[in-house]
């Protein structure tokens, strides 16, 4: 045997199992891939854990309705925070998206609203920057009361007549709040189309007078407070 022959030519059944074990690691690695993409938390998902364990308290609390209540939810540190800002700015674009909505702002009472303004507004140009011609979400500010001074205007930033709107709150309990803020698009001309609050707590017939306010436009929310508060619970143990 000549060493060309040797050393020269690799054997055929050394050829079969380095091909082998190329196909086991390409089919090894595209499993860890949609293994992956299939266990990613959504947008909402990460949003919930984040909101369980920032803004949920268990314990006596007196709400600004005038009830009690056994748990307290406040939004604010979820949405304030840097993370939870983001998460949420994103997870109600994604709603709006999944519900057809359309429109070309979105809106709320000061102060809750604030922050989810900004993100929601920011997340749109996120997504207008990965998706040439997606449309972008401004965003406006209502006031509780009318400025005592300049133009006395009530809404701050976007205010264009005949234009739709989202109406958005971080929790919905008597309503108060987002009707507040619907009443007062309307007052400007804008057409509300949809109603989105981050909690929903399910009680003092806030949901039957938002959807009353609304006049047909669909009132959504992203969780209601049971939600949270199994995600709370399921977190401590």
């Amino acid at each position: 045997m000549s060493a060309g022959s040797a050393y020269g030519r690799m054997p055929e059944f050394v050829h079969r199992g380095a091909q082998a074990d190329r196909e086991l690691v390409f089919a090894g690695s595209l499993n860890t891939l949609q293994s992956t993409e299939m266990t990613t938390p959504t947008h909402a998902q990460q949003l919930l854990s984040l909101l369980a364990r920032l803004s949920f308290r268990l314990g006596q609390f007196k709400l600004s309705s005038g009830g009690t209540s056994d748990y307290y939810v406040d939004c604010r540190t979820t949405t304030l925070h840097a993370e939870g800002g983001r998460l949420t700015g994103h997870a109600i674009l994604e709603l709006l998206e999944e519900k057809g909505i359309e429109a070309e702002a979105v809106g709320g009472l000061t102060l809750g609203a604030d922050p989810i303004v900004s993100n929601v507004a920011t997340a749109s140009a996120w997504r207008a920057q990965s998706k040439p011609g997606a449309p972008l979400l401004h965003g406006f500010l209502v006031r509780k009361a009318e400025k005592a001074h300049g133009t006395g205007r009530r809404i701050e930033g976007f205010n264009s007549p005949g234009a739709r709107v989202v109406i958005v709150d971080d929790v919905c309990t008597t309503g108060a709040s987002t009707i507040n803020a619907i009443e007062a698009a309307r007052e400007a001309q804008m057409i509300v189309a949809a109603v989105v609050c981050i909690v929903e707590r399910e009680e003092a017939n806030g949901r039957p007078a938002v959807e009353a306010a609304a006049e047909g436009a669909p009132f959504l929310c992203l969780f209601t407070a049971n939600d949270v508060r199994r995600e709370h619970i399921r977190q401590q143990h």
